[in-house]
């Protein structure tokens, strides 16, 4: 089973390694990793560039443009990707262990389950060892979305097929496109999911979403 992760980045130099070294070390052997740049002006593309070359016997696929934002990367990420499954780490994030796609093949090998998704973890920016926050998940329920739950994004997988019928990231919306996307997944499309009760990802503080209170 393919299994094709998305990074999309805009000058993020100081983090980007730590994410592609999180993507490249992991155990699962069947995977592609897409990194979706909008033309970073701060050596982040050197960095991207310098790793690629680092690891000529893995399946990475870069490419540098401009975009519409995070979500119409997202989108470029998804029409490229050849996985079965597809997933998200962003820019400043990384796996909280080597094993999280293994686990996730795992769910996937069963046909009938079209969607996945886990717990994370906020660490400081600095200091990804220090827990700000524990975002803990649950199972799917209807209603969950009326009352404010979502899943978080990071952790997040859904099979390739689903995109392709029912579509990617809604960019009419200024953010919580992510929210959007998991809910017509989840929510009107009531596709299969499973919850896997473990912490998949450890995001930094100061991302898009969670820098600002009102956000």
């Amino acid at each position: 089973m393919k299994i094709s992760i998305i990074t999309v980045v805009y000058n993020n130099k100081y983090t980007i390694q730590d994410t592609m070294n999180s993507v490249l070390s992991q155990n699962w052997g069947d995977l592609e990793y897409i990194i979706v740049d909008g033309e970073s002006e701060d050596g982040t593309i050197e960095i991207i560039e310098k790793t690629v070359e680092r690891y000529p016997n893995k399946n990475i696929i870069f490419i540098s443009e401009k975009d519409d934002g995070i979500y119409d990367a997202m989108n470029k990420g998804i029409q490229i990707a050849k996985g079965e499954v597809i997933g998200f780490l962003n820019g400043d994030d990384i796996y909280n262990h080597n094993n999280v796609l293994n686990r996730i093949a795992s769910v996937f090998i069963n046909p009938l389950i079209d969607v996945c998704y886990a717990d994370l973890i906020y660490v400081d920016k600095f200091d990804i060892d220090k827990v700000i926050r524990f975002w803990h998940s649950c199972e799917y329920q209807n209603g969950l979305f009326s009352r404010g739950w979502a899943p978080p994004h990071p952790t997040f997988y859904a099979r390739k097929e689903v995109y392709e019928k029912y579509g990617g990231f809604d960019l009419s919306y200024r953010m919580g496109n992510d929210v959007d996307l998991m809910m017509r997944f989840l929510s009107k499309y009531e596709l299969n999911s499973v919850y896997l009760p473990e912490i998949f990802v450890r995001m930094r503080i100061g991302g898009v979403s969670n820098r600002k209170v009102i956000n």
